[in-house]
């Protein structure tokens, strides 16, 4: 199976680093830019790897993270929470594979998600 993670962020130019970074690292990559349209996708698809993001439209990123925790389909997928708020970034750090405080360098996102694979 090919290595596939979602990038679920709503800055476009943040969203196309990030995505850049994971190919980079050798997955096939699906931006995604919504919160409630993540939520749908995440039922059809398991990533290995999900770039998330906290601040989304329709759906935030600490409701997904709990939706994600609670299905069983997604219990091995990595997620890399994404955020520019360094007290989110501690008190999730328990609930998540790796928290990154934003601004997040191409070269820092593609080293750590390559350690996924």
């Amino acid at each position: 199976m090919k290595n596939f993670a979602f990038v679920i962020e709503d800055d476009p130019d943040l969203s196309d680093i990030f995505s850049k970074a994971l190919q980079a690292a050798g997955f096939e990559v699906e931006s995604i830019m919504d919160g409630e349209v993540a939520q749908k996708r995440l039922q059809e698809v398991v990533p290995k790897v999900i770039v998330l993001d906290i601040h989304l439209p329709h759906v935030d990123g600490i409701t997904l993270l709990k939706q994600i925790h609670a299905m069983d389909s997604l219990k091995d997928t990595k997620i890399i929470m994404a955020t520019a708020d360094n007290v989110q970034a501690e008190f999730y750090r328990d609930q998540v594979t790796i928290a990154m405080v934003k601004p997040i360098s191409f070269s820092q996102l593609r080293d750590i998600s390559a350690r996924l694979i």
